[in-house]
């Protein structure tokens, strides 16, 4: 074989070891960037899950802290939160008084004044020229519907009693009655209102009323 054919090969393969070399070193340089991109990778999913963990943890937290600012009562159940207060009743007192009576139409003509006991307090009569606290519904006789009403106003009314400062009536009917009594009086109209001048309810009347209080 002549030098120049022999330079030729000896040349041919340098470039072929060269060209192996550079393949190798891209193989390498491949790898590395693969690696690395997985590394990268593993490295964003730890931080993200570790940053919804601090959250969750952060999260959890939060209804306690609001639990703590919270007032520990709450309103009783079933009891709407708008609902007028319980009345204060008499010492000894029938629980039902606590609760709003139902008053009636009544029957046939009215032409005295009726009182019936419903409920018999324990308490000491009422006398005239004292000052009674009462609850009390009041009906029309003749049809039963309602003109007025302390419960819908959501607390009781004080007013002297037999002292000619309510409607005869009432102070009529209520002396003598014991506190802690609920008694229903059906009063004829010249014992009320009247004929109703005045925008007052005329005619016969229906009270349902409760003694709280006299004093």
């Amino acid at each position: 074989m002549s030098e120049h054919a022999g330079g030729q090969e000896s040349k041919a393969r340098r470039r072929l070891a060269e060209q192996l070399a550079e393949q190798k070193a891209a193989e390498a340089k491949r790898r590395k960037q693969a690696w690395a991109g997985a590394f990268a990778a593993v490295a964003v999913v730890a931080v993200l899950i570790t940053v919804f963990v601090m959250i969750g943890q952060r999260g959890g937290d939060e209804p306690t802290e609001q639990a703590a600012g919270e007032p520990s009562a709450t309103p009783t159940q079933g009891a709407p939160q708008d609902a007028p207060p319980a009345p204060q009743l008499p010492e000894g007192a029938d629980p039902a008084l606590g609760t709003q009576p139902e008053a009636k139409a009544g029957e046939g003509k009215l032409d005295k004044l009726v009182v019936t006991p419903l409920i018999e307090g324990t308490g000491p009569k009422v006398e005239a020229g004292q000052s009674i606290t009462v609850n009390y519904i009041g009906v029309f006789y003749e049809n039963g519907e309602e003109f007025d009403s302390s419960w819908s106003r959501g607390e009781p009314a004080t007013f002297p009693i037999g002292v000619g400062q309510v409607i005869e009536g009432w102070d009529r009917g209520l002396v003598g009655v014991t506190v802690g009594s609920r008694v229903q009086l059906d009063i004829p109209a010249e014992q009320a209102y009247g004929d109703g001048a005045g925008g007052r309810p005329g005619g016969p009347l229906r009270f349902v009323v409760d003694i709280l209080a006299a004093q």
